[in-house]
């Protein structure tokens, strides 16, 4: 299947990437949500990238100017119904993501693809919402979109052949580099990275080092280009916890665990960079 026309519903950090790097590529993409005020704000970042784009001589004004014009806005979601495939980027949280591909599954057309950039989330499980399982995969960008070249590509149980190869096809020509794997709690990337991350912050909690101390030392140490920390404010504390859950659940293993800081962290509404305090301080 060739896909022409894009939907992306959420105009977020993830959602306003992914309209971004789609519409550069040369698709017409509708960017979807559920007020106007996050679609202005969505908007106004991807312009933002956009610029830095052209002041570092990746991109001329006139094709900003022209990926720009390929973007539209709405907050109706039945927008979507003429859309080849449809990106949903939305909360990382099971129910609210269901709900959705229930009411996008009686929008799309027929032969539509509909994909989720869940980060952890069962894809056989979300596909079950809908009645395309077939036409269904999951297509997990890395953030920030317009710079990271990987995405994750997970077939459900019931995913095509040729829903991967046209979801294959659809990263390739946004500049991606597809990586396919298998519907299992977390893929590849989080399972790996969370424990990590969560390890850090038990490191932390325990007081063996001061959060600079534990950011330096895997900095230095295993020449990675931001701390544990820092990363995990970056990403949002409560995305951290959404997905440990999913793999404490999905694997019942006390290993995945999450940290009782990142949890009272979560709780206090010390979410990270978008809140402005996490395990560092961003003021305004």
């Amino acid at each position: 299947m060739d896909i022409r026309t894009l939907g992306v519903v959420g105009a977020g950090q993830m959602g306003g990437g992914i309209a971004h790097v789609a519409a550069a590529s040369g698709l017409p993409v509708t960017l979807v949500d559920v007020e106007d005020r996050f679609l202005e704000k969505g908007r106004a970042t991807i312009e933002k990238n956009l610029d830095r784009e052209v002041a570092k001589g990746k991109r001329t004004a006139e094709e900003r100017a022209v990926t720009l014009a390929r973007i539209s806005t709405t907050t109706r979601l039945e927008a979507l119904g003429d859309c080849d495939a449809v990106v949903e980027a939305v909360i990382e949280n099971e129910g609210v993501k269901k709900e959705l591909f229930g009411r996008l599954d009686a929008i799309a057309k027929a032969r539509a693809i509909l994909a989720s950039n869940t980060s952890s989330i069962s894809i056989t499980r979300l596909a079950a919402a809908t009645r395309r399982p077939e036409s269904f995969i999951g297509m997990h960008f890395m953030n920030p979109v317009p710079v990271m070249q990987l995405v994750e590509v997970i077939r459900g149980i019931a995913t095509s052949d040729a829903t991967a190869e046209a979801v294959d096809a659809l990263a390739r020509r946004m500049g991606k580099t597809p990586i396919l794997c298998n519907d299992y709690p977390g893929f590849v990337s989080n399972r790996v990275l969370m424990p990590m991350l969560n390890e850090a912050m038990e490191t932390l909690r325990e007081g063996v080092a001061t959060r600079e101390a534990i950011d330096g030392i895997m900095k230095l140490g295993m020449n990675h280009p931001m701390g544990p920390l820092q990363l995990a404010d970056f990403i949002g504390l409560d995305t951290c916890l959404s997905i440990l859950r999913v793999l404490h659940d999905g694997f019942g293993d006390p290993k995945y665990r999450p940290s009782p800081l990142l949890v009272r962290m979560v709780d206090a509404g010390w979410l990270g960079r978008k809140s402005g305090k996490g395990f560092y301080e961003y003021p305004a």
